[in-house]
């Protein structure tokens, strides 16, 4: 005869411990996306300046850093690069606009997170 002990499952769910591990694990994530995202859009508006001054029809050299500059006055967000660090070429007879910048993120006391964002127009 089987004694009269019910049966003993495994408990099922999350432990203490382990809901702190993953709070902390996402809120790192989030922690970093929320510093890395304006840098992103940054750069984003960098690429869209970029190809609007390629297509402007600036042929010399002066003049498309002057035009860049003059976006970069009207686009606000635009803080890492100015006109003076485009590297522009002739490809074909098009004009290649191209620029590369790095971005130090501080995410906390001394820990830095090092983007480096490179494009060129089209």
């Amino acid at each position: 005869m089987t004694p009269p002990f019910r049966s003993v499952r495994r408990q099922r769910g999350v432990t203490l411990f382990g809901l702190m591990f993953w709070a902390i694990l996402i809120g790192m994530i989030a922690l970093v996306a929320l510093k890395v995202l304006p840098t992103v859009n940054e750069y984003l508006t960098i690429k869209r300046a970029v190809e609007k001054v390629a297509t402007s029809g600036a042929s010399t050299v002066p003049e498309v850093r002057a035009a860049f500059d003059k976006q970069k006055e009207i686009d606000y967000s635009i803080s890492s690069i100015s006109g003076k660090d485009l590297e522009i070429t002739k490809n074909n007879d098009k004009l290649v606009v191209s620029f590369a910048y790095d971005k130090e993120i501080e995410l906390m006391g001394p820990v830095y997170l090092l983007v480096k964002y490179q494009g060129q127009s089209k």
